[in-house]
């Protein structure tokens, strides 16, 4: 069997370990004769699952116990809606816009209230974040709303916006668990899990309790309300079950790595190796200014749309898989998310190198 380095930016790599893991339970997990897959959500071993996740979540990111872990489904996209249907009591809400996911929240909210756009980077593709030190905070916002990584166009935001008082909700989706985080600087943190953490069909939100409430938007569904599966402890309805177990093994799998410490190093390593060539190559070249760019998701181009599909092709045939870049920005893009091995960030550079060698 021999394994891909698998660049994808979502659903993406996973650790080797857990996979095994996974692999020698599915027939019989834990001597109880079933696989998670074919298990109740309501039995004790599953319950013992999903708490223990929720735990070595809390473990890892240092939760304090004023927030709610919720395992929800509708990956992060349903949440562009679930947030202003839940949080919009004013019907007025600010968002930066640093890419397509943010642009697409703030025009869902849009739908709910006044979403207003108080910053945006798209004058220059998103290839930057916009200065959030001093802005336009509206006085009636119920939230200022981020994506803190965009997984698109490779820019992480290195400061949180000064929010001025207001609370601050971001999605993460693309830096879940890649470094230590402050939760108790958010409102709302949440993200799909099918970039850093496990397959796709979870997103995990963690949110202030005083947030959770009845008060909702008129004609809210009952599945789209906090605290319904707040109060049923994410066991509202049957949860993405064999999802979460995987997530429950990436976490133990961090915990064994380290922790979040130990993954912001590992992933800083991983990252310089794959800048330090982009910036002195003659080939390639980033596409984010240097202060904005991301840990994960390193987009790259050659300036020539032909070079960059021979390029993609050929380190294809090479095992470097799911490195084309989105639509929007062409080129290639490196997801280099925690379960890449640095290893496979130097084989793509030693192939880059020969590639530039032989295109020159």
């Amino acid at each position: 069997m021999s394994r891909v380095y698998n660049f994808s930016a979502g659903p993406a790599v996973l650790p080797e370990e857990v996979l095994q893991e996974a692999a020698d339970e599915m027939l019989d997990y834990q001597g109880s004769g079933m696989s998670v897959m074919e298990m109740s959500h309501r039995s004790k071993v599953y319950d013992n699952i999903i708490k223990t996740a929720e735990q070595d979540l809390r473990d890892l990111m240092n939760i304090p116990d004023n927030y709610k872990v919720l395992f929800l489904q509708g990956g992060a996209s349903q949440q562009f809606a679930m947030i202003p249907m839940n949080l919009m009591k004013n019907k007025v809400a600010d968002y930066i816009v640093t890419g397509q996911w943010a642009k697409k929240a703030w025009q869902e909210a849009s739908k709910y209230g006044k979403a207003n756009k108080i910053a945006s980077s798209e004058d220059k593709t998103f290839s930057y974040i916009p200065d959030c030190s001093d802005l336009p905070i509206s006085e009636d916002a119920d939230y200022v709303y981020i994506c803190e990584n965009n997984t698109i166009y490779g820019t992480k935001y290195k400061e949180l916006p000064n929010t001025k008082g207001k609370t601050l909700v971001a999605d993460v989706s693309s830096c879940f668990l890649s470094e230590p985080v402050d939760v108790t600087k958010y409102g709302v943190i949440y993200g799909g899990v099918q970039k850093n953490i496990g397959p796709a069909g979870v997103v995990i939100v963690i949110i202030r309790e005083d947030l959770i409430t009845e008060d909702v938007l008129e004609g809210t569904p009952t599945m789209l309300q906090y605290k319904i599966h707040a109060d049923a402890q994410s066991l509202y309805n049957t949860p993405p079950a064999y999802g979460i177990y995987i997530c429950g093994k990436v976490f133990k799998w961090l915990k064994k790595m380290g922790g979040l410490e130990a993954m912001k190093k590992h992933n800083e390593e991983k990252a310089k190796i794959l800048y330090d060539f982009l910036d002195q190559s003659k080939l390639f070249k980033g596409t984010v200014v240097p202060k904005d760019r991301s840990l994960m998701n390193v987009p790259f181009v050659t300036g020539d749309a032909d070079m960059d599909a021979k390029f993609v092709k050929e380190a294809t045939e090479a095992g470097f898989v799911n490195l084309k870049g989105h639509r929007t920005v062409g080129g290639m893009r490196a997801s280099i998310y925690n379960a890449m091995p640095k290893e496979g960030v130097e084989k793509l550079v030693e192939f880059m190198k020969k590639f530039e060698e032989e295109n020159a």
